[in-house]
């Protein structure tokens, strides 16, 4: 049963943001009395701690796996950026915010999940692509690797990025490709278009 509330949970939350969502909207869903969550759960913030904490763990255990076999960092975070997109638009704009802004302690698990693991990630993603002659050798790693983990977030900021004007598919696209291309080499480019050509193509936004 705890894992059926996390799962419900997890799934209401990704859909509706957190503040929306009550302790009975997840009880309905599942077909129990909201004392049956309470026998587990003390309230909505540790059901979102929890739900953040498995969901950061399988994140980073899919992108460990896509990556294995890939030898060239360009391919590595072109490769992450579907995985993003996979299931970008079923996730709430409100999402972050509301976790951000309401919930201090699942967001200490997202702030560590992003310092320890992304942060991490993405700056031997750069300096791989640096040794290999990839990426340009008078960039600052740790500048960049701070810009792009800064990037997911800003995905999130409805202010910025108007969910009426923007999918979060189209933002994750665009901010992936202007990141990776100003990095690149020659050579580099020429691993970033072959990948494209093999089917993943940045999205190319048009006003309408």
């Amino acid at each position: 049963m705890k894992e059926r509330i996390l799962d419900e949970a997890e799934r209401l939350f990704w859909k509706y943001g957190v503040r929306s969502v009550t302790m009975e909207d997840i009880a309905r869903k599942l077909g129990i009395s909201k004392k049956t969550i309470y026998q587990h759960f003390s309230d909505k913030e540790q059901i979102l701690y929890q739900v953040i904490e498995g969901k950061t763990g399988r994140d980073q255990f899919a992108m460990e796996c896509m990556v294995v076999g890939i030898t060239n960092p360009v391919e590595e975070l072109l490769s992450v950026l579907s995985l993003m997109q996979k299931n970008a638009d079923q996730i709430s704009p409100n999402l972050l915010i509301d976790i951000k802004r309401y919930y201090p302690q699942a967001f200490a698990i997202f702030r560590q999940y992003k310092e320890e693991q992304i942060m991490r990630s993405i700056l031997e993603n750069i300096q791989k692509g640096i040794s290999q002659g990839l990426y340009r050798a008078d960039i600052n790693p740790t500048i960049l690797a701070r810009l792009r983990v800064e990037q997911i977030e800003l995905a999130f900021d409805n202010d910025i990025f108007p969910t009426d004007q923007y999918s979060m598919h189209d933002i994750q696209s665009e901010l992936t490709h202007h990141f990776v291309r100003g990095m690149l080499t020659e050579k580099g480019f020429t691993i970033y278009n072959q990948f494209l050509n093999r089917g993943v193509q940045p999205i190319i936004y048009e006003n309408k």
